[in-house]
């Protein structure tokens, strides 16, 4: 398996674990990983990002334009300006909640993530918008973002690893205090990428 990442948003949202527990696995699978991160802004509210590549024959943790197979975008926004990444025919995993970035909010310019999914649903062919304001309220936490958008990547097929394989690294890596909570989050994610799959079956047998 060969398996090119992409996982971009703000500070706080817990991107960095997100990437953590999708290489851990993977290594634990046996598999070959390089990883390279963004996380000077993090703590401002400033963009942070990942690349994880997975596989034989790997020389470099970068991932060229239009290389990545996933992309996993905490923020509409920030899969925007990292869609150039994305290779044709990629699937991208983007949580519906827009944040202001920190240029715009000194600015004083106006941002609407509206904007942003709309651009994304013009341009890319493989599409899962998670609605996680809703599910974070559903679930009782707002700290199961990168979970919500993990479970995702793994229920649609795009990742390569299954949710055993996540479920295991969690436990492994994750407080236990947190384990519950983040359970919930990959069953709430199992169903709705369960739903949007018949919703997208219905619409081509349409």
């Amino acid at each position: 398996m060969n398996k090119n990442i992409v996982l971009c948003g703000v500070g706080g949202q817990g991107t960095v674990l997100a990437s953590k527990l999708i290489a851990a696995a993977a290594m634990k699978k046996g598999l070959s990983v390089m990883s390279a991160e963004t996380i000077g802004m993090a703590q401002r509210g400033g963009s942070v990002f990942s690349h994880i590549r997975i596989g034989e024959g790997l020389h470099s943790p970068m991932i060229g334009r239009g290389k990545a197979d996933v992309i996993l975008a905490f923020e509409p926004g920030e899969a925007v300006r990292m869609l150039p990444y994305l290779r044709k025919g990629g699937q991208a995993v983007v949580s519906a909640r827009g944040i202001m970035p920190v240029t715009s909010a000194l600015s004083g310019s106006s941002y609407k993530s509206e904007y942003m999914l709309a651009y994304l649903e013009k341009n890319v062919e493989h599409l899962l918008v998670i609605d996680t304001e809703r599910a974070c309220g559903e679930i009782g936490s707002s700290k199961v973002i990168n979970i919500l958008l993990l479970g995702a990547a793994v229920y649609s097929g795009a990742l390569g690893l299954s949710d055993r394989d996540i479920k295991e690294i969690i436990k492994e890596r994750v407080p236990e205090r947190f384990h519950e909570m983040n359970l919930r989050a990959l069953a709430y994610t199992k169903e709705y990428v369960i739903q949007n799959s018949l919703k997208s079956a219905g619409k081509e047998r349409q």
